[in-house]
């Protein structure tokens, strides 16, 4: 029977990724993910230069409430058939069971929280144009996104935009020891 290590396949599969970013970084993370058999938040946590940036998932609610003050926001939720997107503001939020809930004017969605196991601040290259899109990225346990809450979406970011952003990964970024 053959040893398998499992530091070395993680290496491997990290430096797979890594190079594939390089590549093309205005690759789709979504994608990436597909073509090379991992969790798509695995992308993310290889992403170079501080691209990503991990949030504290376990303040998901105030996280999610915090977006209300960012006006209207491209959503995206995407699973293997089907992709969504919306272009509303985050308001209107309650519990109800398993979901919480956001019911605006112009977004409605119900989120199975107990499912969130990871959340990023994102700056990366969009596929379209290549100017850099700031997002926040929502994972279920197994790696696989929920959903994702793009700032700009074709165009460049306003400086108000880019603020908005720094300051929510700032407070929202888990601390690295």
């Amino acid at each position: 029977m053959a040893d398998t290590n499992p530091i070395g396949e993680a290496s491997a599969r990290l430096e797979r990724i890594r190079a594939a970013v390089r590549e093309n970084p205005k690759r789709m993370t979504m994608q990436l993910a597909r073509e090379l058999g991992v969790p798509e938040a695995e992308v993310l946590r290889a992403l170079p230069d501080g691209r990503a940036v991990e949030l504290d998932v376990t303040r998901w609610e105030e996280l999610i409430r915090g977006f209300e003050s960012l006006g209207p926001v491209h959503v995206i939720a995407s699973n293997g058939s089907t992709t969504l997107e919306v272009v509303g503001q985050f308001g209107g939020f309650s519990t109800w069971g398993e979901f919480f809930n956001v019911q605006g004017k112009s977004l409605d969605m119900h989120l199975r929280f107990g499912e969130l196991g990871a959340a990023f601040a994102l700056e990366k290259p969009g596929h379209l144009d290549g100017v850099d899109t700031l997002s926040f990225q929502f994972y279920d346990r197994s790696g696989a996104a929920a959903f994702k809450v793009f700032l700009n979406f074709g165009g460049k970011p306003s400086a108000a935009r880019i603020v908005q952003f720094r300051e929510i990964r700032e407070r929202f970024g888990c601390k690295r020891s």
